[in-house]
């Protein structure tokens, strides 16, 4: 009886052994692709406890979260014949746990290596200017690039991102150079636009003040007070515009009239020579 219960006893604890040796645990951020006898299961178990087949089965597990990963600097030529570097970086996700454990012995560094020359391809393919400015286009293009390959590999390619652009120093002499000149040009065609139009509303005012004279002695009083408003200033009034004018109106008029006429038959007087002397 003793041997029976020992029996029973020995044959459990086996069971538990055999039970806890087939036990595997997945986390959340998991999914786990189980091979039996080297074949691969199809699907994958999901985050959670899951049991193995002792001796028969194998699992390996597969990340799925957002992995990030930096291309290196790469050195090129751009469409331009200039010479840059250029390093960007990668975020790529698993969407397909088999396909990734099945298709490609090491997913991250093939999605490297993929990144690596699409970048320097896309360098040769794209202007300077194109590096510099319109990068929404080129992360666009150069994550269809890298996502085309990963595809097939269960891999998903969220966006690549250009993160630096290393000019030489020449060059960057260069483009400082023209920026300067750039912003000079653009200051002397503002000034001149600003004189053209202080020239034109002058030449509106002077018209105006042609038409209204007393515009003209408003405007002189009005000038008179600005200057008047420094204390460590002398202030000379001339005389006013007005009394210029009239005048210059009287002796006009003093010229245009005419001479007045002799009579007839009279003779004109002669000076007396007694009042020459």
């Amino acid at each position: 009886m003793e041997s029976a219960v020992v029996g029973v006893v020995v044959v459990v604890v086996f069971l538990l052994l055999l039970l806890r040796s087939g036990m595997r645990v997945i986390n959340q951020v998991e999914r786990g692709v189980v091979f039996r006898f080297g074949k691969a299961l199809p699907g994958h178990r999901q985050p959670g406890i899951t049991f193995l087949i002792p001796v028969a089965d194998r699992m390996r597990k597969v990340n799925v979260q957002v992995a990030t990963l930096p291309i290196p600097t790469q050195e090129g030529i751009t469409r331009d014949n200039v010479s840059v570097k250029v390093d960007a970086v990668v975020y790529y996700r698993v969407t397909d746990p088999a396909r990734a454990a099945i298709e490609v012995q090491d997913y991250a560094f093939a999605v490297g290596q993929v990144a690596q020359s699409s970048l320097r391809s896309i360098i040769g393919k794209s202007d300077l200017d194109d590096l510099l400015s319109d990068r929404e286009r080129l992360h666009e293009g150069l994550a269809l690039m890298i996502d085309s390959p990963a595809a097939g590999w269960g891999v998903h390619i969220d966006r690549v991102e250009i993160k630096d652009v290393q000019l030489p120093e020449s060059l960057k002499r260069s483009m400082s150079r023209q920026a300067e000149a750039e912003r000079e040009r653009r200051a002397r065609v503002i000034t001149a636009d600003g004189e053209f139009q202080a020239a034109q509303q002058l030449a509106n005012a002077s018209r105006i003040m042609s038409d209204t004279p007393e515009a003209m002695q408003l405007r002189l009083l009005q000038t008179v007070v600005e200057v008047a408003a420094e204390k460590n200033s002398t202030l000379v009034m001339p005389f006013p515009v007005e009394l210029l004018r009239y005048f210059d109106r009287a002796a006009r008029n003093l010229d245009a009239s005419p001479a007045p006429e002799t009579p007839k038959g009279t003779v004109p007087e002669q000076p007396d020579p007694a009042d020459a002397s």
